[in-house]
């Protein structure tokens, strides 16, 4: 494949070209409305012919959307390759993160698409059908990842209904709290720290669905087991990991917190009422 200086200047041309488009497309829908634009209309806008627009997108919503075909390439390569010993749900939250650095690499034309983008309804159903396309590729993915020597959760039916509806679940769970958090941050301007708060809703996920890591599966560098404490596991996380692998003899332990508490205090909380337990 070439990938010298000329290469990369086509390349570059062709990505010029494409947000130009899309800039026009943008203005137009803005200004006179989506109906009432033309792809002609387009074209023209962009100082090109009609024939060049079908060179770069399929029609006119699609000018829209412009980086959506070649991020999702990307994810499905991220998907493939990577690590069988990474735990599976942080491999598809790396990959629902190549869709918001996408967005967040261009805040301007992101907050101005979203809010062009409600008032379109057209614009809105072709958002849900791009999104849906990630959560289909996340949903085989997990599938492809469920493996007979992994542990599972106690009734799970392994190779039945089970597997299909964590794997569907799951992927959905992490396309929505993208979906979310990237709302929230375009509703702001395009200002804050995206990353950061998409990394908080990740904690929410792994917590929720996948509170157990499967066998032998790790956080990406950092090898994770029942009991284990090595390199990047904090002490919460050690206490968390065993308290879930605890044996089933022993009693259960209620206790009440805030859910805007921090860790520590919940555990801190935790370990008083054991210790008072213990005490009795």
């Amino acid at each position: 494949m070439e990938s010298g200086p000329g290469s990369r200047r086509a390349a570059a041309q062709r990505l010029q070209m494409r947000q130009d488009l899309t800039a026009a497309a943008m203005q137009l829908f803005a200004t006179q409305g989506y109906e009432e634009t033309t792809v002609d209309q387009i074209a023209a806008a962009a100082g090109v012919a009609r024939r060049t627009f079908f060179r770069y997108f399929r029609s006119k919503e699609e000018a829209i959307f412009p980086d959506h075909d070649d991020t999702l390439v990307r994810v499905a390569d991220l998907l493939a390759s990577a690590e069988p010993e990474e735990h599976p749900l942080d491999v598809v939250c790396r990959g629902i993160k190549e869709v918001l650095r996408m967005y967040a690499s261009t805040p301007d034309m992101s907050v101005a698409r979203y809010q062009l983008i409600r008032q379109v309804p057209a614009l809105r159903e072709r958002e849900i059908a791009v999104v849906s396309r990630y959560e289909r590729l996340f949903t085989r993915y997990l599938l492809g990842r469920f493996d007979a020597a992994e542990q599972t959760p106690p009734g799970w039916q392994r190779g039945g209904d089970d597997d299909s509806m964590l794997a569907e679940v799951s992927a959905a769970a992490v396309v929505a709290a993208h979906n979310h958090v990237l709302r929230r941050w375009l509703r702001a301007g395009g200002h804050g720290d995206v990353e950061a708060q998409l990394d908080h809703s990740f904690e929410v996920i792994r917590g929720t669905f996948w509170p157990t890591p499967p066998s032998g599966a790790r956080r990406r560098g950092t090898t994770v087991a029942p009991g284990a404490n090595g390199d990047g596991v904090t002490p919460e996380d050690s206490a968390a990991v065993s308290a879930l692998s605890a044996s089933p003899g022993g009693e259960v332990l209620i206790t009440v917190a805030r859910t805007d508490a921090p860790l520590e205090t919940v555990v801190d909380s935790i370990r008083a009422a054991l210790a008072g337990r213990n005490t009795v």
